[in-house]
């Protein structure tokens, strides 16, 4: 059986919804979950995984972020350690990718990759990159004023449809389930995929979609980061440094994407057409 993690979020959801759309045999788990269908994992309650992974074979694990370093940490050691003493045969964890190594966020996925290289099961890790809809959702701050202010300076950054991603993780644990089933050599076992998205956007591309779904010119101006550091101030801590983390370093220049696996997978969509179907949304909403 395959059983995916995290299914109430977007990324999860969409990983279990490809593969029953496939007829396999899969189940979902989530701090809430209290079904088959769904099974209760509570990445923070330990107790609770055992139960949760019985019986499962290939288990998509989706990064459980949200949280302070340390609390990731032992939530995703939990989860080694668990899908170990249940016999799991095969971990595909959703990672970062190597163009976010100068993020705050990578510390908790590089060290959990290294976690799963130490572990019993076979590993295949899925870089990551930073979703076009997360970049999309900051363009949405120019809408009211048709200036869309950030502190992007002149840097850009390789952005990806979430939905790609998801596409990408459902082949990988279909074919890992289909060569278990065969008996045959697992041919994603051990391989770590970077999953980049295949164009760059910085702020003046931001500006140009958000002028065309709005019908009128948005001017883009960077700022310094300083200056949005307070409007930040309702999020929680750790979401403040991250945030900040991100937009440092594409100012900086250095979330430019390298080697990528994804056009191997699939053909992805055009980021900024993701970007504009995302801004549309949220403007009606």
């Amino acid at each position: 059986m395959i059983l995916v993690t995290g299914v109430s979020g977007a990324l999860g959801g969409s990983i279990l919804d490809g593969l029953r759309a496939r007829g396999l045999e899969v189940a979902g788990a989530s701090s809430s979950g209290d079904g088959a269908a769904v099974r209760h994992a509570d990445f923070d309650r330990p107790e609770t995984l055992a139960a949760a992974f019985a019986g499962v074979d290939v288990l998509v694990f989706v990064s459980a972020g949200y949280a302070e370093d340390d609390v990731v940490l032992a939530r995703h050691g939990a989860v080694v350690r668990a899908a170990a003493t249940a016999g799991v045969k095969h971990v595909i964890y959703t990672s970062l990718a190597g163009s976010g190594d100068r993020l705050t966020i990578a510390l908790a996925h590089r060290w959990t990759e290294a976690r799963l290289a130490e572990a019993p099961f076979d590993v295949t890790i899925l870089r990551n990159g930073l979703y076009a809809e997360l970049i999309a959702g900051m363009a949405l701050t120019g809408a009211g004023s048709g200036v869309l202010a950030l502190p992007f300076g002149d840097g850009r950054v390789p952005v990806v449809a979430r939905d790609d991603l998801a596409a990408v993780a459902v082949r990988v644990a279909a074919e890992t389930w289909a060569d278990l089933a065969a008996g045959a050599p697992r041919r994603h076992a051990g391989s770590t995929y970077e999953l980049e998205g295949v164009s760059a956007v910085g702020g003046h591309d931001l500006a140009e979609v958000l002028g065309e779904v709005l019908g009128r010119t948005v001017e883009y101006r960077t700022v310094a980061v300083g200056e949005v550091r307070p409007l930040l101030a309702g999020l929680e801590a750790y979401q403040v440094g991250h945030t900040v983390s991100i937009f440092s370093t594409i100012n900086a220049g250095l979330l430019e994407a390298g080697h990528n696996d994804l056009p191997a997978f699939l053909e992805p969509r055009p980021a900024r057409d993701v970007i504009a179907a995302t801004v549309k949304s949220g403007l009606e909403g």
